[in-house]
């Protein structure tokens, strides 16, 4: 069995487990509510209201209540320096079809609501990433502190090189002073 309900001046088909976005409704998140504007009944027999189907109602539960993604807004008139740039977001509500009913029918679905919370995402995400950057910085702290340490060794490295190449070059410098004598003592 399905349904077309109309809601916030728009229609839509709906059958017992579908979710549906409609434009916002001022129900609490998780509430169970029936919708009563219903223009048509199809399945087994159809049947089709003028405008509305009396007796048939879909019984709902309101699963989210978030906005849309941001949609561009842009105004131009050409040749007249005219040009307006903007964004928006609808906001909407999420519907979980539970039921419909209709001449002492009903067609019910066997899955549960998923009802989501939007705001409490969003701040439980928020605090993972504070978590996230409080931890690399922690890990930048100690890797300071290795770095630093590596430094040292490295400069201590260089310092023994420096000291070998005076030494070299010292004894390099007496072997020629001596090979000079020797030569000296020769002549």
């Amino acid at each position: 069995m399905y349904a077309i309900i109309r809601t916030g001046g728009k229609q839509y088909k709906v059958q017992a487990g579908d979710v549906v976005q409609v434009d916002k409704l001022e129900q609490a998140l998780g509430a169970e509510f029936e919708i009563n504007e219903v223009l048509m009944v199809g399945g087994e027999s159809t049947a089709v209201g003028q405008p509305l189907v009396k007796g048939a109602k879909v019984t709902v539960v309101v699963t989210k209540q978030a906005k849309t993604r941001k949609e561009i807004v842009f105004k131009k008139k050409r040749r007249q320096g005219y040009r307006k740039f903007a964004t928006h977001r609808q906001e909407f509500t999420e519907l979980f079809v539970k039921a419909i009913s209709f001449d002492g029918k009903t067609a019910k679905t066997d899955e549960a609501a998923k009802v989501v919370d939007v705001t409490a995402v969003r701040a439980e995400k928020a605090q993972a990433r504070v978590a996230a950057r409080k931890e690399r910085a922690a890990n930048k702290g100690t890797a300071e502190v290795v770095k630093k340490a590596a430094k040292k060794v490295a400069k201590k490295k260089v310092a023994k090189k420096a000291v070998k190449k005076t030494v070299k070059k010292a004894t390099k410098a007496g072997a020629k002073k001596k090979v000079a004598k020797k030569t000296s003592k020769k002549a």
